[in-house]
């Protein structure tokens, strides 16, 4: 198969012929449809995963076909169109037990345990716990950004972050899992306010339904822009770009008991995040993570989507195909694009 490969963490990567998957005894490869282009693929890139074992192929958000079934899959067959978490639980941990498949002891994730998505094919680990089924009607690609960025925002928002009708909702960079939670928030009745250093970015946040903007440009204080704009902090904050900056801005916007949920990965050259505790502790706050969702929680946000009421479709802003990916890789730092890219290993 074609797939984009690395060898190196930093280093170019280039599209390639490696050896075609196969599915392990419990689980499945699948024919890429749509791949998504995503901000914690770049991370994988620059070495901020441990997990990562180079050479390797990046890529956890995708939709597609089932191509190849193990022997102990009894759920799933070929020509199933199928999307998946980007975290792949074992289902017999006592996390999985509990329902938290999304925090698994024993997961994997296609693009950092293993080869991941931005290629024609791909393994996924345990089909009957992870496989998603997708709806009859649903394009390729809005289905792929389900398994990572939107799903990530509809669980930060909604069970994370308990959002409210009425309430004020902050998100603090509005990439792809950014603008899914304004959309999101809006859906659910909250009033949002986007904060980005793209016009661009910002622009698409107001038609997703943010009520107000804050460019962050230029080392604006966002923080107390929120708390002027509400009149006193943020009920619910969202940190989906992940840097000490917005983190600390989603926090020192918020109002007393407030509610603050890291979506965005936090890397630093010494492994810790400074985060505004005094703050945290003299207002109340809690400070939350938000790390996927599991495949059994998706019926809720498959029905708010098939009916309408949120539309992942609008975030896709570009479609490529696979040999303009590394060089879109490469770009996500230095040159980001407003909304979502889609990549279609087949075109």
């Amino acid at each position: 198969m074609r797939a984009v490969v690395f060898e190196r963490y930093g280093d170019p990567a280039e599209v390639r012929s490696v050896p075609d998957p196969e599915p392990a005894e419990h689980g499945v490869v699948v024919r890429v449809e749509a791949t998504g282009l995503c901000r914690s693929d770049w991370h994988g890139w620059m070495g901020h995963d441990p997990d990562i074992v180079l050479p390797h192929v990046p890529g956890h958000e995708l939709a597609g076909v089932v191509e190849a079934v193990g022997a102990g899959v009894t759920g799933w067959r070929p020509g199933a169109r199928v999307t998946v978490p980007f975290v792949c639980a074992c289902g017999r941990c006592p996390s999985c037990a509990a329902g938290d498949q999304q925090v698994c002891e024993r997961q994997t994730q296609p693009g950092f345990t293993h080869w991941g998505s931005f290629a024609e094919y791909v393994a996924l680990d345990h089909a009957d716990v992870n496989l998603v089924a997708v709806p009859e009607g649903m394009a390729s690609g809005t289905a792929a950004s389900l398994g990572c960025r939107f799903a990530t925002a509809f669980r930060a928002v909604v069970a994370q972050g308990r959002v409210a009708p009425g309430e004020w909702v902050a998100v603090h960079g509005c990439g792809g899992v950014g603008l899914s939670a304004v959309m999101i928030a809006a859906a659910a009745g909250a009033r949002v306010i986007a904060v980005d250093l793209s016009s661009g970015a910002l622009e698409l946040a107001r038609r997703f339904g943010a009520a107000h903007t804050v460019d962050a440009s230029g080392g604006a204080d966002t923080a107390s822009a929120v708390r002027e704009l509400t009149g006193g902090g943020a009920h619910l904050s969202l940190d989906g770009l992940g840097s000490p900056v917005t983190c600390a801005a989603s926090v020192n916007g918020l109002r007393r008991r407030g509610r603050h949920v890291q979506v965005g990965l936090l890397p630093s050259e010494t492994g810790a995040t400074p985060v505004p505790m005094a703050r945290a502790i003299a207002l109340e706050l809690e400070l939350l993570g938000s790390h996927g969702m599991a495949a059994h929680a998706y019926p809720p946000m498959m029905e708010l989507v098939r009916s309408g009421a949120l539309r992942p479709d609008l975030l896709i802003t570009s479609t490529i195909p696979l040999d303009a990916a590394p060089g879109a890789l490469t770009a996500l730092d230095t040159a980001p694009t407003a909304g979502v890219t889609v990549i279609e290993p087949w075109s």
